[in-house]
């Protein structure tokens, strides 16, 4: 996700959303479903969010 879709999601989310944070985790959009290159990023960045 680029940062004008974060604030796209901001912006017709805003109620639901409240104050909570829309993380941008910087990875491309070039991957296919389940691409094990894919899969790899997202356990390296999700986890250190989740604490």
């Amino acid at each position: 996700m680029e940062q004008r879709h974060r604030e796209a999601i901001r912006k017709r989310f805003r109620k639901a959303l409240g104050s909570r944070p829309v993380i941008v985790l910087g990875i491309p959009d070039e991957f296919a479903f389940m691409q094990d290159e894919l899969v790899a990023l997202l356990k390296e960045r999700v986890p250190p969010l989740l604490d």
